[in-house]
């Protein structure tokens, strides 16, 4: 069935589609926690939304279990630069470094805790194990240069590419309680079901000297 079938087809089915249409161009993730109702309506008429906007777009819709986004391969405007484009993206080496060492740490501790993209629950983790985990495999992968990766230097990249995770819906900052008081390091953040669509593969792959300037 068409996605114009399915609005012809009901008052309610129509209002429905509509909704789904303008969530998934709303923001990056369309999470099922955002409108469970609405998430099972693209769940069951999902080949109607990826014909739609493959034919009209040219765009993938990606989805699983707990979260759907769609893929748009080519910016169309080259007028908008990239710096006035609301993406997500890191342009310095050291964020997308860190970007990709926050994706390892939650595969690694997936795998360790034996958690799936399929459970119910999100993985939370402290901040201050992050922060030690990401210093320990700066200093690992820039061999040479550890000295320029102290602790307090890696918490100033993790403090520059956290608010934009949150931001895009990587991560959820948990809100201690109204009389906790909470420290940086004990600060928990949630791994929103978005982090299951990316992998830190190219963490393996060597750091040219051409892309120094751009640290």
């Amino acid at each position: 069935m068409k996605i114009e079938e399915l609005i012809d087809g009901g008052e309610q089915t129509a209002q429905n589609v509509r909704a789904v249409l303008n969530i998934l161009l709303e923001s990056p993730y369309f999470y099922k926690t955002d409108d469970e109702k609405l998430f099972l309506v693209l769940m069951r008429h999902r080949r109607a939304f990826e014909a739609f906007f493959d034919k009209f777009f040219g765009w993938t819709l990606v989805m699983d279990a707990k979260c759907a986004r769609l893929y748009k391969p080519m910016w169309f405007n080259e007028a908008i630069t990239l710096p006035n484009r609301d993406v997500f993206t890191f342009t310095k080496r050291d964020e997308c470094m860190a970007f990709m060492l926050v994706l390892e740490y939650f595969e690694r501790e997936c795998r360790e805790q034996g958690m799936t993209a399929d459970d119910p629950e999100n993985l939370r983790f402290r901040y201050g194990d992050l922060l030690e985990y990401e210093a320990m495999r700066f200093r690992a992968l820039m061999a040479g240069k550890e000295e320029n990766y102290t602790d307090d230097r890696v918490r100033q990249i993790l403090r520059n590419i956290m608010p934009e995770l949150v931001k895009y819906r990587f991560l959820r900052k948990i809100k201690p309680s109204a009389d906790d008081s909470v420290g940086e390091r004990e600060t928990i953040y949630e791994c929103l079901p978005a982090m299951w669509h990316y992998q830190a593969a190219q963490l393996a792959q060597p750091i040219g000297e051409d892309e120094e300037a751009g640290r």
